[in-house]
This record gives C-alpha cells, sequence and structure tokens, in this order.
C-alpha cells in the first residue's frame, strides 16, 4: 500500500500533458497489435517505433521532472489541455504519415487534430484508401479525446468555472461569491480521482456498446469504431458511416440510446450535480435536448407529410416512419455533435419531394449537447440560461415592477449567468465571422467557409458532407486553410472563454 501510495506520489509532481504524452504512446501499442494480425508489417513497426520512442521520451522527462512540483496550479492542466489539443497531434500524426505515405505531414495533423478534438472531419473520404489498423487509430484518439473531456470538466474546468461552469458557478459544491485562488483548486489528487471514478464508466459503456453492435450483426472493427465514437461524439467511421454498416435499424437504435449521455452529465455522475438537479427528469438540459429531439423531427415530418397530403392521397406507411425515425436519429446525432447521419435520412428528405435544409442541422450543432460531456457547441445550459433570460424580460414588459423569485427553475443559474451566456454566445459568433472570412480569404467560398467554420467550433466534422449541397472536399483545401481549420477545432473543443482565461493576469501571479 505504502509502495502504491509513493508511485501515486509521483505521478503527481509529473505535469499533466507528459502524462498524456505517455497514454498516446501506450495506445500505439494497440494499432501495432492489430496491423500484425494483419500482417501489415510496415504499419506494425510504425506505430510499435514511435510508441516506444515516444514511452523512452516520456520516461527520460519523467526522470528529469520527478522531483519537481508544479508551479502553475490549474494553470498549468488548462495549458496542458491545449498542448493535448494543438502539439500533441504533431507526435499522433507520425505514423499515421508513415504508415499512409501517399499523403502529407499537414493532411495526418490535420487528421490527428480532427480526431483527438473529436471532430471527426472526414479528410480521406474513401475508407478503402486507409489500412485497418489506421482506421482503428482514428477511432481510438478521438475515444482518448473524448475521455480527456470527461475529466477535465470537473477536474479542471469546473473549478475555474469554464467549459459552462461559468452559468452555474454560485451553485457549484465549494464555490462562492469569493474568487477562488488557484492553490485551493490545485488538486493532482482530484484529477487522478476522478479519472480513476469515470475511466472505467468510460470504458465500460463503450464495451456495452460494442457488444450490442455485434450482437446486432455489426462487423467487429466497424463495432468498436462506432462505439468509442458514440462516446466522444466525433463521429469517426470505418466505413463512411453508419448508414454502410451492416446492423441496419437495430444498430442505429443502439447508438440513438447511448448518444444521451451527450445530452447531460447526470446520465453517468453526478460529480457536478447542484442541489435539487441530482435527478435527470428534472435537469434543464435533458429536458432541452429531449424537446429538440424530437420536436424538431416532428416539424420536419409534419411538413413532408402536408406536402404529400397536398400532392397525391399517400397514406403514411413504413415510408414514412422510415422518414421519421431518419430525422429523429439524426438530429439526435448533429445535436450532441456526433454527426452520423440515418441511412433513412435520404428517405426523410426525399418521400415528399421536398429537400431538407443543411441549415437546420448547422443550427443544432451550434446548440451542441450538455456541460462536461463531450459533445461541443455552445452548450444547452447556456441555450436554458438565455431562455430563462428572455422569459423575465417579456414578465417585466407586462409587470415592469414585479420582482423575479429564485424559484425552482432559476436554481442552477447563477443571478448573471445569463449575462454570461450571452457573452460567450457573442464569443462564439464573432469567432465564426473570424475564421469565415480569414477562410474566405484564403480562397474557400463563402458558403463553404460557413459551414467549415461551425464544423470545426462546433466539432462537428461531418457536417462538411451534408449541410451543404455538395459535401466539401477537405483534401482539396490548401495548407494554410487546413492549418486554420486546426486552430479553429482547437478553439472549439477548448471553448473561447478558457483561452482568455489563459492570458488572464491574476492566474499568472499565483
Amino acid at each position: 500500500m505504502a509502495r502504491a501510495e509513493a508511485q501515486f506520489g509521483v505521478l503527481e509532481r509529473l505535469p499533466l500533458f507528459l502524462l498524456i504524452w505517455g497514454v498516446a504512446s501506450l495506445s500505439m501499442y494497440v494499432p501495432a497489435a492489430y496491423a500484425l494480425v494483419l500482417d501489415n508489417h510496415p504499419a506494425s513497426r510504425a506505430f510499435f517505433y514511435c510508441g516506444t520512442l515516444g514511452m523512452m521520451t516520456v520516461g527520460l522527462i519523467a526522470v528529469a521532472l520527478g522531483q519537481r512540483r508544479p508551479r502553475y496550479g490549474s494553470l498549468g492542466q488548462l495549458l496542458s489541455l491545449l498542448a493535448t489539443f494543438a502539439v500533441l497531434p504533431i507526435f499522433l500524426a507520425i505514423p499515421v504519415q508513415d504508415s499512409l505515405r501517399s499523403t502529407s505531414f499537414v493532411n495526418a495533423y490535420f487528421d490527428m487534430v480532427s480526431a483527438v478534438t473529436t471532430t471527426g472531419a472526414n479528410l480521406f473520404e474513401d475508407p478503402s484508401r486507409l489500412d485497418r489498423s489506421l482506421h482503428l487509430w482514428r477511432a481510438e484518439v478521438g475515444w482518448l479525446g473524448g475521455l480527456l473531456m470527461w475529466i477535465a470538466a470537473s477536474a479542471i474546468l469546473a473549478p475555474l468555472s469554464l467549459g459552462g461552469f461559468e452559468v452555474t458557478a454560485q451553485g457549484q459544491p465549494g464555490h462562492t461569491d469569493v474568487p477562488i485562488k488557484i492553490e485551493q483548486v490545485d488538486s493532482r489528487r482530484r484529477l487522478f480521482r476522478i479519472t480513476v471514478t469515470l475511466a472505467p464508466i468510460y470504458i465500460g459503456l463503450t464495451g456495452v456498446i460494442w457488444t450490442l453492435l455485434m450482437i446486432a450483426g455489426e462487423e467487429t472493427l466497424t463495432g468498436l469504431c462506432h462505439a468509442m465514437s458514440i462516446m466522444a461524439t466525433s463521429g469517426i467511421s470505418p466505413v463512411g458511416g453508419v448508414a454502410n454498416g451492416v446492423s441496419g435499424f437495430p444498430g442505429e437504435a443502439i447508438l440513438f440510446l447511448f448518444m444521451f449521455f451527450a445530452l447531460s452529465r447526470l446520465t453517468f455522475s453526478e460529480d457536478t450535480a447542484t442541489r435539487g438537479y441530482a435527478r435527470l427528469d428534472k435537469d434543464p438540459e435533458f429536458r432541452i435536448g429531449l424537446m429538440l429531439v424530437f420536436g424538431v423531427p416532428l416539424l420536419l415530418f409534419l411538413r413532408h407529410w402536408v406536402a404529400v397530403f397536398d400532392v397525391s392521397d399517400v397514406a403514411i406507411t413504413e415510408q414514412a416512419f422510415k422518414a421519421f425515425w431518419g430525422s429523429v436519429f439524426t438530429v439526435m446525432s448533429f445535436l450532441t455533435t456526433t454527426g452520423f447521419v440515418s441511412a433513412d435520412w435520404s428517405t426523410a428528405q426525399n418521400w415528399s419531394g421536398l429537400n431538407t435544409p443543411g441549415l437546420i442541422l448547422m443550427g443544432l450543432a451550434v446548440m451542441g449537447g450538455g456541460v462536461a460531456t463531450t459533445a461541443g457547441g455552445v452548450k444547452l445550459l447556456r441555450v436554458y440560461a438565455l431562455y430563462l433570460n428572455g422569459l423575465r424580460e417579456m414578465e417585466k414588459l407586462v409587470h415592469p415592477s414585479s420582482v423575479s423569485g429564485d424559484g425552482g427553475n432559476t436554481r442552477r443559474i447563477q443571478r448573471n449567468g445569463a449575462f454570461i451566456a450571452w457573452i460567450f454566445f457573442m464569443l462564439f459568433a464573432m469567432s465564426l465571422a473570424f475564421f469565415t472570412v480569414v477562410l474566405a480569404a484564403l480562397g474557400v467560398g463563402f458558403e463553404q467557409s460557413i459551414i467549415l467554420s461551425i464544423a470545426a467550433l462546433s466539432t462537428t466534422g461531418p457536417l462538411t458532407e451534408v449541410a451543404g449541397e455538395m459535401p466539401i472536399r477537405l483534401a482539396e483545401l490548401g495548407n494554410a486553410a487546413k492549418l486554420v481549420l486546426c486552430s479553429a477545432m482547437v478553439l472549439g473543443r477548448l471553448e473561447m472563454l478558457a483561452i482568455i482565461a489563459l492570458f488572464t493576469p491574476d492566474l499568472w501571479r499565483s
């Protein structure tokens, strides 16, 4: 026991980025072993040598830094997250470029940034171009990126009131009106404790999805990649999406059920729950998510049904059910920023002769999933705060002298929560405008620039394939445009408020 605690203490003294680098190096042995089984020795050697070199480098640095104490507390952990999304993909891309050999290193780096940020933008449009071990590696990197966000949400972002917690900072355990000092929230032991608690849940849920998909008839690798993609909301698929899988409707139903974990953190953990919101049916994020998941498809379905009813006397048949299911699954997928498209989505678009605009999917992706989940976007809790503020303003128009009370619906939102949510929404809109203008200046079409910017900032890469009239071929973009999208994906994953926090002088004075 004492020996284990001593080893635990050694790990606590190491920089978080170094530990993440070590995990990434170890994870390379998985595709190396898989490639060896497939007799793809060049790919196996690339992953094995790169992973071994990474472990040796991490070990040497750990020995050099083993006796040092971290200087910057939670700020250092936040910097580690930024480095993980921006710098670590350089290392992750080495075996990809070495195994593929038919692509540039910029393309490999772009693909790894897309994976680790759980964006899932598909640079390699033809799945047959990649070896099965590379498909596994892409899904594994996205899965690890999702696990990192699960852990970082409550271990790093919540104590700093970032990542959506700024709206509920008053309601979080241990928070008061007095600003928290960095030393008080710099708990490495908290980080390790949360990791030990959440990692088994994350791994277990992935295993359950994989098992159910194989029972439904899905191919082993495809089922594993889809299971990891659902938990990480990365939308990475070795066959080009769930529509090309062999499990059919049962497989989509399984994936649909597990997407609910991206609507609210209360579906898998109560570590950030506030008093009165420990029940899932009382959680505003989950309720808004349910309303959107079933409300938007219902409106689309009614629109299509009215169009059919006006044109002919067609009854609502099995085709109509497929259209409704295709809408429900796709809406849920893009609301959680996963980006999987149902096999019946084309039916939902075509059975009535009307095309469903991709603008709806972009709006859902911008709205995003729950706070402290793997989903991206603005987040449902911020939308809820703005909704409450809108209701209050309309009440004041009718009763100007009314006084608002702290009812049950507002207990999770702090006094200026709507104001902070509006600030974040404005920052998101300004970032969207900035990246759209930059991409347009680099020669990308204006409509494509908007779609690419929304896809990157909301970490919903598959938008590039379904939001426009024609799919956007990412491989045809210039290197400068790809690097701009990489920065947008990092910004969308970490969020602008966290980036701004890194430049706050008060944090550095600690």
